[in-house]
């Protein structure tokens, strides 16, 4: 803790606890069976796509179980990267916050698309959404990203709550 921390008695980063979980879904994003088998493009899109598919389907079983807060804490932690690689391509201080608000808005739209078909377990809707919103390659498939995100899915569902906060559960566990 540091000495003005101490001093001022400021209360710890409730975001902190969020933290192992917004690593997990960048972990799972990086996935290499995304790109090789599900032959989504291994390009900085397409991971930025991967992740706002498993972050969506992370905040859906978040808002599920109530915790809106936790997914709204969880989104910080989006913003917060998004800003960080932003300056790492050089991005200017001046227009970095309309890149973020463009990159919100997306995720946004990515949540309203996934949400509803996630929670009606209608792959067919989640295909159709993932084709709109993931780039692939070449012989891409829509339909093996929407299988492994619904099984995720039903698999997160199956966690209990803490163990999805802490992202205590394995890539082996999580996407087969």
């Amino acid at each position: 803790m540091s000495f003005l921390a101490r001093l001022f008695g400021t209360a710890p980063d409730p975001r902190e606890t969020m933290r192992p979980l917004w690593h997990k879904v960048v972990e799972l994003a990086r996935d290499p069976q995304w790109y090789a088998g599900c032959k989504v493009a291994d390009t900085v899109g397409g991971r930025f796509d991967m992740i706002t598919a498993i972050l969506s389907t992370v905040v859906v079983r978040l808002e599920t179980a109530g915790q809106h807060s936790e997914g709204a804490l969880l989104c910080e932690f989006f913003v917060e990267d998004m800003d960080g690689q932003l300056r790492e391509f050089g991005i200017n201080d001046v227009v970095v916050g309309k890149h973020i608000g463009r990159l919100m808005s997306v995720l946004g739209g990515r949540l309203g698309a996934y949400r509803p078909a996630l929670a009606a377990g209608d792959t067919a809707r989640l295909e159709a959404s993932i084709e709109r919103n993931v780039s692939f390659t070449e012989g891409g498939s829509p339909a093996c990203v929407a299988k492994r995100l619904q099984r995720f899915h039903g698999q997160l569902a199956a966690l209990p709550s803490e163990a999805v906060v802490a992202g205590e559960f394995g890539l082996e566990d999580a996407i087969p």
